[in-house]
């Protein structure tokens, strides 16, 4: 079977005949894979500044934002059959810290965590796939031209899932997980598709969602903003020391930049309060100059929370299931236009290689 691989901490890929994976064990499933998100770690990837093969071998195959349809079911197999589609999750356990043990691999506590794309485990960017079913989640069928933004709207849902938690244990009179976001002024930084993902849910929540990127008003990503009933502001336009001027209180920002130093700019437009999660990451070294003081007294004096999310779980996977379902009804036309370019197998470098302000959500179709 054909697969699109790369040799870690070097640039370029390829494609290549890689073996066809069987079921050898009762709880697996085989998944012919449809197609694969492109995102940042990929591209990451791509340049060779992540990444590791599996143990013995020098090449890793890529992709792990993945859909597909299920071709065979080991016979212990219960939740899906032939036919149904579903995504694979990335991470797996190190096996030996409780976090792992009991499901969240997401919070591995010795950092020996294994993920399939990224690090010591091949990838999804190839034409069949085995796994467990412990790491499968079912799609429904109505949802398969969009089943493969579940695994990057996972990503949203635990980083906000996260911050809703802990704003409603330590808030007095914060009301339930389910309604703290309810007109709570929510930036969003960095309209790419994990920040879109999220204004989604945001917005889906009742927040009021402000969005922040470096684009004109007139592109595709601000106005898609502007149709969930957000606010775009071109950080072009306002410096971030001011920002908190422009808009006064904001409870809760979700920051999905990459950029370390707007990153670290952007506390300071955080209210009394308030509640920031960090869910970029880039490779490289970028050195960024902060003031250090200034910092720490805002965070202490207005009883701040600043976080870091990465990654999710089997829960997390099926939220974003549930909420695409939810998006579909309410948000369709949003929804329709997060995957924006299409490139086959053997187009794949030139979607990695895509610099274009308009895209959102790039995808490698691996299935005719």
């Amino acid at each position: 079977m054909k697969a699109v691989a790369i040799t870690p901490h070097t640039t370029g890929m390829a494609l290549i005949d890689a073996p066809e994976p069987v079921i050898s064990a009762p709880d697996q499933v085989k998944l012919k894979v449809i197609r694969v998100g492109i995102c940042g770690t990929d591209r990451e990837l791509h340049t060779g500044h992540i990444g590791d093969a599996p143990p013995g071998q020098n090449r890793l195959i890529i992709g792990h934002e993945m859909f597909g349809q299920v071709v065979e079911a080991g016979s212990a197999v219960t939740s899906v059959k032939a036919g149904d589609y579903g995504v694979f999750t990335v991470r797996r356990g190190c096996g030996h810290c409780n976090a792992c043990n009991n499901g969240h691999s997401d919070m591995c506590e010795s950092g020996d965590y294994k993920e399939r794309g990224i690090k010591a485990l091949n990838g999804y960017m190839t034409e069949y796939v085995v796994d467990s079913e412990v790491y499968l989640a079912r799609v429904p069928a109505e949802l398969a031209d969009v089943g493969v933004l579940t695994e990057p709207l996972s990503v949203g849902e635990k980083a906000i899932d996260e911050a809703v938690a802990l704003q409603v244990q330590r808030l007095p009179n914060a009301g339930s997980a389910t309604t703290w976001l309810r007109g709570k002024r929510v930036l969003v930084a960095g309209l790419g598709p994990i920040g879109m993902l999220a204004a989604l849910i945001l917005a889906d929540r009742g927040a009021q969602v402000i969005g922040l990127d470096v684009l004109d008003e007139n592109t595709i990503k601000p106005q898609m903003l502007v149709k969930l009933g957000g606010t775009y502001i071109d950080g072009r336009k306002v410096s971030t020391d001011t920002l908190d001027d422009h808009l006064g209180q904001i409870d809760l920002i979700f920051e999905a930049t990459g950029v370390s130093s707007l990153s670290f700019q952007l506390i300071d437009a955080l209210g009394i309060n308030g509640i920031y999660v960090m869910t970029g990451v880039l490779g490289g070294n970028r050195p960024v100059t902060i003031d250090g003081n200034a910092l720490m007294q805002q965070i202490v004096l207005e009883n701040q929370v600043v976080f870091g999310s990465v990654n999710a779980n089997r829960t997390h996977f099926k939220m974003a299931i549930d909420d695409l379902s939810h998006f579909r009804a309410h948000y369709p036309e949003v929804l329709a236009g997060i995957i924006t370019n299409r490139f086959t197998m053997a187009q794949a470098e030139t979607g990695f290689d895509l610099q274009d302000p308009n895209a959102i959500k790039s995808v490698v179709e691996i299935a005719d």
